[in-house]
């Protein structure tokens, strides 16, 4: 778990680099941020921006295959240029938007008979990977309690994103739960705070 100010750092740098990338072109010199050691940690990460409440970018690396500095970097710029849901960021709306960066636990199989799975995610504390062939959704654990969903509800959201059918986790497609510790901006800029759901 990263500590309330490590948090902060995290989005910081997760601005910075958007920043910095937005108005030169160049990806941030994390060396000079004097980050905790925790960023050298490997871990997953996503990135969430949002405008006037509503999602304008979301990337991220679900497996911790790269240190967490890193990770949030790429995510970061990923976030901001390279969502193909999303027109690119400028600098001018860079302004206007909201970081907000999840710290991901390693994602771990759910080994339960398919009618059971529901049983074992936590509204609030768990997020999904839905899995099949080639296909792979995922919706971070925030997603459910800000839409109100259950878990039946969630687990067809995921599959959704997947491009499967919403009932694909009943018919043979992997599912994968993990957590998140979320650290959020309040405004543009902003006081940044650890948002909870439980």
């Amino acid at each position: 778990m990263l500590t309330e100010n490590e948090g902060k750092k995290a989005v910081q740098l997760a601005r910075n680099t958007i920043d910095i990338y937005l108005g030169s072109g160049k990806i941030i010199d994390e060396s000079k941020m004097d980050l905790p050691p925790i960023f050298n940690e490997k871990r997953g990460v996503f990135v969430t921006l949002t405008k006037n409440g509503m999602l304008r970018g979301c990337i991220g690396h679900p497996y911790p295959e790269s240190p967490l500095k890193y990770a949030i970097i790429d995510s970061a710029i990923a976030a901001a240029i390279k969502d193909p849901r999303f027109p690119p960021l400028t600098i001018e709306e860079l302004k206007h938007v909201e970081i907000e960066v999840t710290i991901l636990t390693e994602p771990k199989k759910i080994k339960a008979a398919p009618k059971d799975i529901p049983s074992l995610i936590e509204i609030g504390k768990h997020g999904l990977i839905v899995k099949k062939g080639y296909r792979q959704g995922l919706l971070l654990p925030q997603v459910a309690p800000e839409n109100n969903m259950d878990e039946i509800d969630f687990l067809s959201h995921t599959c959704l994103k997947a491009g499967l059918d919403p009932d694909a986790w009943l018919t043979g497609a992997e599912v994968y739960s993990f957590e998140g510790q979320i650290f959020s901006e309040t405004e543009p800029n902003g006081e940044v705070i650890e948002k909870r759901f439980q």
